[in-house]
């Protein structure tokens, strides 16, 4: 209550102040400020003038003379402000309208202090934009972490590890469609609204149409889209893609997300492979300057030249004791799962279909246990609709993902482009979500008519790139690599 009615105070006194520079025929809220430099840019021009411009994070005013520091998201600098430089009235000015929060432009020559601080001598200061609102008290982050999503603009003028996350996350945007323009794809755009659930098992959020009076849906995966703009002629193509699924939300999954996507033609799984271990690579050694990264106490190596690889059927089927692929009813799997002694079977009770019941077995007794970069490979047909059958073995997908701690990175295969199977894939969907399973594809009758014109060999890969996020830059949850997450 005492801090409410402080902050009311606070808000009182600045509102008044606005009220007297208004009288005064000040304009609080200016329309512009001429820097000749960024704060960063300033910082290399000692002996230099220079007008840069940022906000007060803090003031100490001793008699005639103070120091104040300004920053930006990039970088910060102090100003010393004093009688000598300027007039009376100026000074004073200063002393009596200009707050810690609000944004000042400031003109003078850049000097060295005697103890080495980049500093700013003003020679004039102009108040650009009278804030309402103090920062936090405690001016070493919000601690409130819910405060900390909802008022993300306080977090980052007050906290310099979220400031470098989300520059970070800038860079790899940046990085991403760099390289990839370099090795030949092509960046293009897919519909978020669609027609067909389709290009990954999830649950989609639903809307109306009111133009069309159709139902739609908000894409899971741009993947369909994607393989349409190779059937099209793009050798290569590229899509940064947000994308939602209406599921649960944990330290690791938000329903609206962040992925890059990218396919190439006559391709297949194991070019991908080397393709996204140069790739994650050269990301990891942009963001950070080195190959390895630190996360919960554990260094993870992303400069190996050949990452360790798990075939996931045959440690599945060295798991369970028995040919897993061999079976086609859900209860019957479930049966001999509980008979192995792998789980009870009120552990299995909300997995419907077989997809489901391998997925889950995989996650819990495989996943969590890898800690280092690993590429699984081998992935039982049912689980991937759109990922082609191996020539040996059409039980069996040529897919691939890589894991790391426990998380998936990125998912990956050479594409189904024969039409005749898609359709049947496509078809056991439909029967499993008669079973029960919610996250299955629609029979996408749009993508399967370009499926009949013609596809080369096409590889595909998904990376969801908050998670990575969350990895390079070792944060615990999702949403604090997410600059406006979604709150209740």
């Amino acid at each position: 209550m005492a801090e409410t009615q402080m902050l009311s105070n606070e808000v009182d006194i600045r509102r008044q102040k606005i009220n007297d520079l208004i009288e005064m025929g000040e304009i609080p809220y200016k329309d512009k400020f001429d820097r000749t430099c960024t704060i960063a840019e300033a910082r290399e021009k000692v002996g230099e003038r220079v007008k840069v411009a940022g906000r007060i994070v803090f003031k100490r005013v001793m008699g005639k003379f103070g120091f104040m520091q300004i920053r930006d998201i990039n970088a910060k600098i102090q100003i010393s402000v004093g009688r000598n430089e300027l007039d009376e009235e100026a000074y004073n000015f200063y002393k009596k309208y200009v707050d810690i929060a609000d944004f000042v432009g400031v003109e003078g020559e850049v000097y060295l202090t005697q103890t080495g601080e980049v500093t700013v001598k003003a020679e004039k200061v102009t108040l650009l934009s009278k804030t309402l609102r103090p920062l936090p008290e405690k001016f070493h982050g919000l601690t409130d972490t819910e405060a900390k999503y909802r008022q993300r603009y306080l977090d980052l003028v007050s906290n310099e590890e979220s400031r470098n996350v989300f520059v970070g996350r800038s860079k790899m945007l940046a990085f991403i469609r760099k390289y990839l323009g370099e090795n030949g794809f092509m960046e293009v755009e897919t519909p978020i609204l669609q027609s067909a659930v389709c290009g990954a098992s999830a649950r989609p959020f639903y809307t109306h149409h009111n133009a069309l009076d159709k139902e739609c849906n908000l894409r899971i995966a741009p993947e369909t889209y994607l393989k349409q703009c190779i059937a099209a002629g793009f050798d290569r193509v590229f899509e940064v893609a947000k994308c939602f699924r209406n599921e649960g939300m944990d330290t690791q999954h938000l329903q609206e997300f962040t992925q890059v996507e990218w396919y190439a033609s006559y391709w297949n799984f194991e070019d991908n492979i080397k393709f996204f271990q140069g790739f994650i690579k050269k990301l990891v050694l942009e963001l950070t300057g080195k190959t390895t990264i630190e996360k919960d106490g554990v260094t993870l190596d992303f400069g190996k030249e050949n990452i360790e690889r798990i075939n996931y059927t045959e440690t599945m089927r060295e798991l369970m004791g028995f040919d897993f692929l061999a079976e086609t009813d859900p209860v019957e799997l479930k049966n001999k799962i509980v008979a192995a002694g792998l789980f009870k079977m009120a552990d299995l009770e909300d997995y419907k279909s077989l997809s489901q019941i391998i997925d889950f077995v995989y996650k819990k007794k495989i996943r969590e246990n890898i800690v280092q970069p690993t590429i699984l490979y081998n992935y039982p047909a049912v689980l991937i609709p759109l990922a082609r059958r191996n020539d040996d073995d059409k039980r069996i997908i040529d897919v691939f993902q890589v894991v790391v701690m426990g998380t998936e990175l990125c998912k990956a295969y050479s594409e189904l482009v024969d039409p005749i199977v898609q359709r049947k894939a496509f078809e056991d969907q439909l029967e499993a979500k008669k079973q029960g399973d919610d996250e299955t594809m629609d029979l996408d009758e749009g993508f399967m008519l370009a499926m009949e014109h013609g596809m080369p060999p096409i590889s595909g890969l998904g990376c969801g790139l908050d998670r990575l996020l969350m990895l390079i830059y070792n944060q615990p949850s999702i949403r604090d690599v997410v600059l406006f997450p979604l709150m209740k």
